[in-house]
Protein backbone atom coordinates (compact mmCIF):
# COMPACT_ATOMS: atom_id res chain seq x y z
CA UNK A 1 0.00 0.00 0.00
CA UNK A 2 1.67 3.17 -1.16
CA UNK A 3 1.10 6.44 1.01
CA UNK A 4 -1.26 7.96 -2.00
CA UNK A 5 -3.39 5.06 -1.21
CA UNK A 6 -3.06 5.77 2.45
CA UNK A 7 -5.08 8.67 2.07
CA UNK A 8 -8.86 9.26 3.04
CA UNK A 9 -11.29 11.35 1.91
CA UNK A 10 -14.42 12.96 3.72
CA UNK A 11 -17.11 14.53 2.60
CA UNK A 12 -20.00 16.40 4.38
CA UNK A 13 -22.81 18.16 2.80
CA UNK A 14 -24.99 20.40 4.52
CA UNK A 15 -28.47 20.67 4.63
CA UNK A 16 -28.79 22.86 1.85
CA UNK A 17 -26.83 20.30 -0.51
CA UNK A 18 -29.81 17.08 0.73
CA UNK A 19 -32.13 16.61 -1.04
CA UNK A 20 -35.37 14.62 0.42
CA UNK A 21 -36.78 11.48 -1.10
CA UNK A 22 -39.23 12.67 -3.43
CA UNK A 23 -41.91 10.91 -5.51
CA UNK A 24 -42.36 12.72 -9.41
CA UNK A 25 -43.10 10.43 -11.64
CA UNK A 26 -44.76 7.28 -11.81
CA UNK A 27 -43.45 5.08 -14.90
CA UNK A 28 -43.76 7.74 -18.30
CA UNK A 29 -46.14 9.78 -16.20
CA UNK A 30 -45.54 12.86 -14.33
CA UNK A 31 -48.04 13.45 -11.17
CA UNK A 32 -49.38 16.67 -11.37
CA UNK A 33 -48.11 19.51 -9.32
CA UNK A 34 -45.53 17.22 -7.90
CA UNK A 35 -42.74 16.12 -6.67
CA UNK A 36 -44.46 14.99 -3.50
CA UNK A 37 -42.61 13.69 -0.19
CA UNK A 38 -43.48 10.62 2.01
CA UNK A 39 -45.56 12.55 3.77
CA UNK A 40 -47.73 14.40 1.62
CA UNK A 41 -48.09 10.80 -0.16
CA UNK A 42 -49.52 9.31 3.75
CA UNK A 43 -51.86 12.61 4.14
CA UNK A 44 -53.02 12.42 -0.07
CA UNK A 45 -54.14 8.75 0.47
CA UNK A 46 -55.39 8.35 3.90
CA UNK A 47 -56.75 11.37 3.74
CA UNK A 48 -58.67 11.13 0.37
CA UNK A 49 -60.26 7.59 1.87
CA UNK A 50 -61.54 8.92 4.80
CA UNK A 51 -63.16 11.83 3.24
CA UNK A 52 -64.51 9.00 0.88
CA UNK A 53 -65.67 6.91 3.55
CA UNK A 54 -67.13 9.30 6.06
CA UNK A 55 -68.86 11.89 2.90
CA UNK A 56 -72.46 11.71 4.77
CA UNK A 57 -70.80 13.63 7.77
CA UNK A 58 -69.83 16.47 6.32
CA UNK A 59 -71.17 16.82 2.90
CA UNK A 60 -73.56 19.63 4.19
CA UNK A 61 -69.97 21.52 4.25
CA UNK A 62 -69.44 21.65 1.21
CA UNK A 63 -65.97 22.07 -0.10
CA UNK A 64 -64.30 23.27 3.21
CA UNK A 65 -63.23 19.57 4.26
CA UNK A 66 -61.88 19.26 0.35
CA UNK A 67 -60.02 22.34 0.83
CA UNK A 68 -58.60 21.68 4.52
CA UNK A 69 -57.64 18.05 2.76
CA UNK A 70 -55.44 19.81 0.40
CA UNK A 71 -54.30 22.51 2.63
CA UNK A 72 -52.73 19.56 4.88
CA UNK A 73 -51.47 18.34 2.04
CA UNK A 74 -49.40 21.19 0.76
CA UNK A 75 -48.59 21.93 4.80
CA UNK A 76 -46.45 18.88 4.97
CA UNK A 77 -44.58 19.15 1.95
CA UNK A 78 -41.01 20.06 4.47
CA UNK A 79 -42.22 18.75 7.98
CA UNK A 80 -39.18 18.66 10.58
CA UNK A 81 -40.06 17.19 14.21
CA UNK A 82 -36.75 18.70 15.95
CA UNK A 83 -34.63 18.39 12.56
CA UNK A 84 -35.91 14.96 11.20
CA UNK A 85 -38.41 13.72 9.22
CA UNK A 86 -41.23 12.44 10.45
CA UNK A 87 -41.18 9.16 9.23
CA UNK A 88 -37.80 9.03 11.09
CA UNK A 89 -39.26 10.02 13.93
CA UNK A 90 -41.98 7.79 14.18
CA UNK A 91 -39.38 4.92 13.53
CA UNK A 92 -37.74 6.38 16.14
CA UNK A 93 -40.01 6.01 18.35
CA UNK A 94 -41.42 2.21 17.51
CA UNK A 95 -37.53 1.22 17.95
CA UNK A 96 -37.54 3.20 21.25
CA UNK A 97 -40.65 1.22 22.26
CA UNK A 98 -38.57 -2.15 21.35
CA UNK A 99 -36.05 -1.35 23.69
CA UNK A 100 -36.05 -2.81 27.06
CA UNK A 101 -36.15 -1.03 29.81
CA UNK A 102 -32.52 -0.80 30.98
CA UNK A 103 -31.18 -0.30 27.26
CA UNK A 104 -28.64 -2.90 25.98
CA UNK A 105 -25.07 -3.84 25.97
CA UNK A 106 -23.87 -5.73 23.52
CA UNK A 107 -26.76 -6.67 21.48
CA UNK A 108 -28.49 -7.70 25.14
CA UNK A 109 -30.78 -6.67 27.38
CA UNK A 110 -29.07 -4.97 29.93
CA UNK A 111 -30.11 -6.42 33.85
CA UNK A 112 -29.22 -4.93 37.24
CA UNK A 113 -27.35 -7.56 39.37
CA UNK A 114 -28.94 -9.54 41.67
CA UNK A 115 -28.52 -7.37 45.59
CA UNK A 116 -26.36 -8.91 47.65
CA UNK A 117 -25.53 -7.32 51.16
CA UNK A 118 -22.09 -5.59 51.58
CA UNK A 119 -20.25 -6.50 54.48
CA UNK A 120 -16.64 -5.31 56.00
CA UNK A 121 -15.31 -3.92 59.10
CA UNK A 122 -12.80 -1.92 60.30
CA UNK A 123 -10.25 -1.89 63.43
CA UNK A 124 -9.18 1.72 64.95
CA UNK A 125 -5.21 1.11 66.80
CA UNK A 126 -3.38 4.20 68.66
CA UNK A 127 -0.99 5.88 66.50
CA UNK A 128 2.64 4.74 66.95
CA UNK A 129 3.98 6.63 69.92
CA UNK A 130 7.07 9.05 68.85
CA UNK A 131 10.65 7.53 69.25
CA UNK A 132 13.25 9.02 71.21
CA UNK A 133 15.62 9.00 68.45
CA UNK A 134 14.47 12.44 67.53
CA UNK A 135 13.44 13.36 64.06
CA UNK A 136 14.47 11.16 61.13
CA UNK A 137 17.40 11.99 59.73
CA UNK A 138 17.95 13.12 55.88
CA UNK A 139 18.82 9.95 53.72
CA UNK A 140 21.84 10.03 51.76
CA UNK A 141 21.60 11.79 48.58
CA UNK A 142 22.18 9.49 45.41
CA UNK A 143 22.58 10.79 42.04
CA UNK A 144 20.73 13.87 43.61
CA UNK A 145 17.60 12.17 44.73
CA UNK A 146 16.67 11.42 48.13
CA UNK A 147 16.57 7.99 48.97
CA UNK A 148 12.82 6.22 50.42
CA UNK A 149 12.52 4.45 53.10
CA UNK A 150 10.15 1.36 53.05
CA UNK A 151 6.82 2.62 54.82
CA UNK A 152 5.78 1.25 58.43
CA UNK A 153 2.91 -0.95 57.80
CA UNK A 154 0.25 -1.61 60.69
CA UNK A 155 -1.27 -4.82 60.68
CA UNK A 156 -5.27 -4.35 61.82
CA UNK A 157 -5.94 -7.24 64.20
CA UNK A 158 -9.64 -6.98 65.73
CA UNK A 159 -8.51 -9.73 68.74
CA UNK A 160 -5.27 -7.67 69.68
CA UNK A 161 -5.98 -6.07 72.85
CA UNK A 162 -4.61 -2.60 73.21
CA UNK A 163 -1.10 -2.04 74.64
CA UNK A 164 -0.40 0.49 77.16
CA UNK A 165 2.58 2.97 75.38
CA UNK A 166 5.68 3.81 77.48
CA UNK A 167 5.17 7.69 78.46
CA UNK A 168 6.55 9.80 75.85
CA UNK A 169 9.92 11.31 75.79
CA UNK A 170 10.05 15.15 74.93
CA UNK A 171 10.39 15.01 71.09
CA UNK A 172 12.95 17.21 69.41
CA UNK A 173 11.78 20.01 67.02
CA UNK A 174 13.42 19.11 63.39
CA UNK A 175 12.74 22.44 61.62
CA UNK A 176 12.47 26.06 62.27
CA UNK A 177 8.80 25.80 61.61
CA UNK A 178 8.57 23.29 63.68
CA UNK A 179 9.93 25.98 66.71
CA UNK A 180 7.92 28.25 65.89
CA UNK A 181 4.88 26.14 66.13
CA UNK A 182 5.62 25.22 69.08
CA UNK A 183 6.62 28.46 70.35
CA UNK A 184 3.57 30.00 69.44
CA UNK A 185 1.55 27.10 70.95
CA UNK A 186 3.31 27.85 74.42
CA UNK A 187 2.40 31.46 74.42
CA UNK A 188 -1.01 30.93 73.38
CA UNK A 189 -0.79 32.49 69.94
CA UNK A 190 -2.18 29.63 68.14
CA UNK A 191 -5.82 28.32 68.80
Amino acid sequence: MSAADAVRVGRFYTTARRHPWVLGKVADWKIPLGPYTPAQLTVAVGGGFLLAKTISWWSWLGPVPIAAWLLAIWAVRRPKIAGRAPMQVALGWLLLGRQPRGGRLGGRAARDRAARPLLGGFTIEDAPAPTAAGPPRAESRAGGRRARRAPETLRPSARRRPQSAPPAAPVRLASGVQQLLALAEQSGGVR
